[in-house]
């Protein structure tokens, strides 16, 4: 005699073949050739997942322009800020694969995030990398109000009575560095985060707080006129822009060294020829001699990684974070 399912669990397991079937129709759609060919018919976003003004955004609208430029189809830049970039990253990889949303943002999105927020918004397998535009050091400063012109300074000063950093998020280069800075140092640190780069450097310029650790763009300006004391850069060596600051290195803090990787996502599910599509005309964009001067100034190393390539500079930045942040204990406040 056949056995009857209870109507109950009948439901449920219609409801599972449902949601798996569109699971799997949603996964690995075949390329369309025609829609690849047209590519791009219409305009295109780029989802900037930092504030404007800042090196994100600066990048994006850059990339932007030249993209426009070659395909006679808006290029245009949405900022969609706010949770170390998880807001923006979280759009893009709940679109359309269809080429036409794509994400210029960080690797921290990616690399970081995952490690220090109780709960993500999607998943890593979500996005996947198109592009590794460039990578940037991070410049350690202070306002002149404080009267500290060394990092050791800042260091003893904050250990007598404790300092506040403030970093463009949850999440970022900034926000790391201010916990690696307590932990190898044992600097009294207290973090503060901004939505940006530019805010963050706004209350620095305002005394709001002490000092910051941010992305040099946004900075640069301020260190020419006096306005910021800078301290060290977080890479190996001294940066161009910047020959008088001294390398966190070359201070004998090589553990404080830090770089972000800017870089360009699509949902994880755009057909493989579309992504390669897209690769290729980034891969022209990046040749742009005004792109590039542009990228230049604003202190952002080229790199120009795609494919494997790109995935692995973000994956070996996620291990090394991932050992950091176990080591710091970092995480959400």
């Amino acid at each position: 005699m056949a056995r009857l399912i209870a109507p109950r669990r009948l439901l449920q397991t219609s409801l599972a073949l449902l949601l798996g079937c569109t699971a799997f129709a949603s996964q690995g759609q075949p390329a369309d050739g025609a829609a690849v060919a047209a590519w791009p018919g219409k305009p295109v976003r780029l989802i900037a997942s930092f504030a404007p003004g800042g090196a994100v955004d600066i990048l994006a609208r850059g990339v932007g322009e030249v993209l426009q430029r070659e395909t006679r189809q808006p290029f245009v830049v949405e900022n969609r800020t706010g949770a170390g970039g998880n807001i923006g990253a979280d759009y893009v990889a709940k679109a359309a694969a269809d080429g036409y949303t794509m994400l210029i943002g960080l690797d921290t999105s990616l690399t970081v995030n995952p490690l220090i927020y109780k709960s993500m918004p999607f998943k890593n397998g979500d996005l996947r990398p198109v592009m590794v535009f460039a990578s940037q050091g991070m410049l350690m400063a202070v306002s002149p109000k404080t009267n500290i012109k060394t990092l050791e300074q800042f260091i003893a000063r904050s250990k007598d009575k404790g300092l506040t950093l403030g970093s463009a998020g949850y999440g970022t280069p900034g926000h790391l560095a201010a916990s690696m800075l307590s932990y190898a140092t044992g600097a009294k640190v207290n973090h503060v985060p901004y939505k940006g780069n530019a805010p963050a450097t706004l209350a620095m310029l305002s005394g709001e707080v002490d000092g910051g650790v941010i992305s040099s763009t946004a900075m640069l300006p301020h260190v020419s006129s006096a306005k910021i004391t800078a301290l060290a850069v977080t890479t190996a060596q001294r940066n161009p822009l910047l020959p008088e600051v001294p390398s966190v290195a070359e201070l004998g803090h090589k553990e404080l060294q830090q770089e972000v990787l800017f870089a360009a996502w699509v949902p994880s599910s755009t057909p493989e020829p579309l992504v390669q599509k897209i690769q290729a005309l980034f891969e022209k964009a990046m040749k742009d001699g005004t792109l590039r001067e542009r990228m230049r100034v604003n202190d952002m190393v080229y790199e120009g990684l795609t494919g494997d390539a790109a995935a692995k500079r973000i994956q070996a930045l996620a291990d090394r974070y991932r050992v950091l942040a176990q080591a710091t204990g970092m995480k959400m406040e």
